[in-house]
């Protein structure tokens, strides 16, 4: 049961820091990628801006974004000027700019800048007949100049204006006598982000492995206690049994020497007949005790033979309850197991079905193989059980019926007898109503 409590404790700890790493995670993951494909479309966007096919009055030179002629010692978007700390550092030009730009805003123009001439840029322009006019593969390219005609034509006849094709960035542009489609090669930020993604998923599993670790030393630190207090709580019923068989038996002794010296009393009848109540209650709980307790080594047990023997005795209990015991058990289903406890859950079902039928005039039992399991059913007619009420039936002392008197026998330990000894034996019990018929579930793993 505490093994299965830890194991809960686990998966939930673990459960809700997977989750919240995952969207975090996701989170980072996606904002990077819209960030850095944001920026890769404005630099190619600019790059479309800035395009001239042919040399104007102004010196443009072709294939070149605008404004950045190396003639032009005043220009600080040339890539050259850059390169040249006296143009940066040149005062007479700021004095004579009066829209320069703030310290902060020259730093994002100039990482701006760099960035993009450090991106390859691709273009082409078609005539309004389809010709080539001109074709820029750019220098240490990845793609040749045909394999880039080939995709600004593919891009052309899509009818898109931007889109992206494997690693490259298209935008298309109309212009003046020429329809321009330029590339952006993200190559370089799509291994990057990759990179990143790697990086982000194996610190992940390592993090999750390490709060793995943590989480079973959480896990055991809070179900400790609960161990120790039921543990407490097995050895305080282990020890009230039998410290009270002793005076259980005394009482009995006395009672029935006195009985033999005054004779029929009523008096005495009823001591001798508490005294039988509280020695089958001492059994139970000593029997409880060891189902919950005592190991055993397991050993190959036909069920089928044992639960035909131990259901025998039973047909004449029911008959006279005015009932039928039928039994349908399929033959050779052995399991591992200790074979008095497996005769004791047997008779424990089978007795409290004759008990507690109400209608109908029979008793089933059956056994069957499922699943790799040995399932036992007995079923009995009956009302049927409130579903708050079911599990709880396999608690110690609860009793469905709070005003059944001690007459029956039964004390409310019967069925926490039958599911301790299931678990023992790594199986599971249940109950089901339907249609007016109460069933009692054992399911055994078979001897393989």
């Amino acid at each position: 049961m505490f093994s299965r409590t830890r194991r809960n404790i686990v998966l939930a700890l673990m459960g809700g820091l997977i989750l919240f790493l995952t969207l975090t995670l996701a989170a980072i993951i996606v904002s990077s990628n819209l960030s850095t494909r944001r920026q890769n479309q404005k630099m190619l966007s600019d790059f479309v801006e800035r395009y001239r096919l042919e040399k104007g009055p102004d010196g443009v030179i072709p294939g070149l974004p605008d404004g950045m002629h190396p003639d032009d010692p005043d220009d600080l978007d040339d890539p050259d000027d850059l390169d040249d700390p006296d143009d940066l550092d040149d005062s007479d030009d700021r004095d004579d700019r009066d829209d320069s730009p703030a310290p902060g805003g020259m730093r994002d123009r100039l990482r701006d800048q760099d960035m993009f001439r450090l991106s390859s840029f691709y273009s082409v322009a078609f005539s309004g007949s389809g010709e080539v006019l001109a074709a820029d593969a750019g220098n240490n390219a990845l793609y040749s100049a045909e394999d880039i005609v080939a995709l600004a034509e593919e891009v052309r006849e899509s009818g898109k204006t931007t889109g992206k094709k494997g690693t490259l960035l298209y935008e298309t542009a109309e212009r003046d006598g020429y329809c321009l489609v330029a590339f952006l090669d993200t190559t370089v930020t799509q291994n990057s982000m990759d990179r990143v993604l790697r990086i982000t998923l194996v610190t992940g599993v390592i993090g999750v492995l390490v709060l793995l670790t943590a989480s079973v030393f959480i896990a055991r630190a809070i179900v400790r206690p609960l161990e120790e207090n039921d543990r407490k709580q097995k050895q305080f019923i282990s020890d009230a049994g039998h410290e009270l068989k002793t005076p259980v038996a005394v009482i009995s002794t006395n009672a029935e020497l006195l009985s033999r010296q005054i004779g029929k009393n009523e008096w005495l009848s009823n001591i001798q007949y508490e005294n039988e109540r509280m020695g089958g209650l001492v059994t139970e709980l000593l029997t409880l005790s060891r189902a919950e307790n005592a190991a055993f080594v397991p050993e190959e047990v036909d069920f089928s033979r044992l639960v035909t023997q131990e259901i025998l005795p039973f047909e004449s209990v029911a008959f006279e309850h005015g009932l039928e015991l039928r039994s349908t058990l399929t033959e050779g289903l052995c399991v591992l197991g200790n074979p008095g406890q497996l005769c004791q859950l047997v008779s424990i079902l089978t007795d409290n079905a004759i008990s507690h039928s109400t209608g109908g005039d029979s008793v089933d039992v059956t056994l069957t193989a499922e699943h790799k399991h040995a399932v036992l059913a007995v079923s009995n007619h009956g009302e049927e059980i409130p579903e708050d009420q079911r599990s709880r039936l396999f608690e110690r002392f609860f009793r469905l019926d709070t005003a059944r008197t001690g007459g029956s026998g039964h004390y409310g330990l019967g069925l926490p007898i039958a599911k301790a000894i299931t678990e023992a034996h790594k199986g599971k019990i249940s109950i089901g109503c339907a249609d007016g018929i109460v069933t009692f579930t054992v399911q055994i793993p078979l001897d393989k």
